[in-house]
């Protein structure tokens, strides 16, 4: 089945795409030291000086290539590598870059960028974000006309908070994308300028950019990305309290992802908890109990297992709160992240305060404070001790049900839908 379009009026314009330069420096003193912060002792200057050596080789023209380094820079290299003792994920793309010293000539800009993209991974993986920028910025730099790869560097800016240089790499991305006709990263990338609008709190410019990903998607026939555009416009309407807006929206996004998507948990948790934010628990839980076997991932887990300890508290379930709260708890002390705890923390000590468990609301929304401390997480922290305060005073923090009569941001039947298609397609634990 075909999704229903959820569709904008389109203007017509003409535009020149010529490919803008980006940003390749943020506050960093000289280029290439936050790779110093993050990682100190050998790795740390090994992984410095195959950067630098990296950026050296791809501003250079092929004929100067040939001298760019010493005769003995590889072997002195490859010392430097196994002095430093890395990791299985590291050493091939190191010894790639340590290759290239000795045959600068003979390696292609490929395989550089390929042993770049590799590290950039790796420190991703690792949680080094200075790392991966900097060594994704370093393939983009070899490969400059590759989309793909300057529309990575532009996600690894966004989520280290640099806007400036995230927005420049989405625009190149833009433009090297409409050039060679690959329309799916063309629309990743405006895609990628709408959720860093909307993580700077900036709505209307986010609605714009999401609104132009969903328009490319749509004509180029990308359902998934149509699908997270419209999953984006609808938290964006969602959060200016557009309902019936929202409402469309989720709807729409729920027909272009399909019911084999990845992404359908997700959509299917984000639309319930914003139900439950405006007080509609008993469309909300039914759908939460459907998502919950899709996230198997402690984080992720933990968040699901909050919504479903709110909507229980809203519904007036202790049972079914007592459950979620176990199950929360016993997650808390066998996981070993605690990446989402604070929000579903929070969620667990609304639920208990409407149920009149005032100890249990503490409990939670202290657990939520420190957890939110620790990650340095000033939203979390504020709510947690706004709610702490509340919860003293056995003030109730959650609104009674409300009747979904007239109420057009509630769809009984998305929530059925949600519910019927995640029973079907099963668990990805």
């Amino acid at each position: 089945m075909q999704p229903r379009k959820f569709r904008v009026p389109q203007r017509k314009t003409q535009r020149r795409w010529r490919v803008p330069p980006a940003l390749k420096r943020g506050d960093e003193i000289f280029e290439g030291l936050g790779v110093l912060d993050e990682l100190s002792g050998e790795k740390g200057l090994v992984l410095w000086q195959s950067l630098r050596d990296a950026l050296l080789w791809a501003e250079a023209q092929d004929d100067e290539r040939a001298s760019l380094f010493s005769q003995d820079a590889e072997r002195a290299r490859m010392a430097m590598i196994l002095a430093s003792q890395p990791s299985p994920d590291l050493e091939e793309p190191l010894g790639v870059l340590a290759r290239m010293l000795g045959e600068p000539t003979q390696i292609s800009e490929e395989m550089v960028a390929l042993a770049c993209r590799r590290v950039s991974q790796w420190a991703d993986d690792e949680g080094l974000l200075t790392t991966a920028l900097a060594f994704a910025q370093a393939a983009a730099t070899v490969t400059p006309g590759d989309p793909g790869v300057a529309f990575a560097v532009g996600k690894l800016a966004r989520r280290r908070a640099e806007y400036a240089r995230a927005e420049t790499w989405f625009r190149r991305t833009i433009a090297l994308a409409r050039q060679i006709g690959d329309w799916a990263t063309y629309s990743q990338a405006f895609l990628g300028l709408g959720r860093m609008y909307m993580q700077r709190g900036n709505l209307p410019v986010a609605r714009r950019f999401l609104v132009r990903a969903m328009r490319a998607a749509q004509r180029n026939s990308l359902h998934e990305i149509e699908g997270m555009a419209l999953h984006d416009l609808f938290a964006v309407a969602g959060e200016a309290d557009r309902n019936e807006e929202a409402h469309q929206y989720a709807r729409a996004a729920y027909e272009a992802y399909g019911p084999h998507s990845a992404t359908m948990p997700r959509l299917a948790h984000d639309v319930a908890y914003w139900w439950i934010r405006r007080g509609h628990f008993a469309e909300a839980l039914p759908v939460l109990e459907s998502v919950l076997p899709h996230f198997p991932q402690p984080g992720d887990r933990m968040t699901v297992l909050g919504s479903i300890a709110r909507a229980a508290g809203g519904l007036g379930q202790r049972e079914r709160f007592r459950e979620a709260w176990e199950s929360a708890h016993d997650l808390l002390r066998t996981s070993t992240t605690d990446q989402g705890s604070a929000q579903g923390l929070l969620d667990m000590a609304h639920g208990a305060a409407t149920l009149g468990l005032w100890d249990k609301a503490e409990t939670a929304a202290r657990e939520a404070l420190d957890t939110g401390s620790r990650r340095n997480e000033a939203k979390i922290r504020l709510t947690a001790e706004s709610l702490i305060e509340s919860v003293r005073h056995h003030r109730t923090v959650e609104n009674n049900q409300k009747s979904t009569r007239g109420d057009a941001g509630v769809d009984p039947m998305l929530a059925q839908d949600f519910v019927r298609t995640l029973q079907m397609s099963g668990t990805h634990a």
